[in-house]
């Protein structure tokens, strides 16, 4: 699958909620794998960049499925702080 098949895909987690649809993702050139989906386009992204990749993206790692919609790990049994402490890793670089 190409990334560009990915683009305006709805996003759903497993629980049946809506998230949103894919606007643009970002990708780890380093180590070669997608690492967040975005639900508003990059370029639109105003003001603190950190507040929209927190509020308006999903970590690629907790994509679970991709066909006709994305479905997304609602990480029901994560710990807040194991979330924090992961994002605060992948926006530091």
């Amino acid at each position: 699958m190409k990334i560009s098949d990915i683009y305006h895909m709805d996003i759903y987690s497993d629980s049946g909620q809506y998230l949103g649809d894919v606007q643009d993702v970002i990708v780890d050139l380093e180590r070669g794998e997608l690492s967040r989906l975005l639900t508003v386009p990059w370029k639109n992204a105003k003001g603190d960049v950190k507040v929209v990749l927190r509020q308006k993206s999903i970590l690629y790692k907790n994509v679970k499925n991709v066909g006709d919609v994305v479905l997304v790990s609602s990480l029901p049994g994560a710990k807040a702080d194991d979330v924090s402490r992961e994002e605060a890793t992948d926006l530091s670089r």
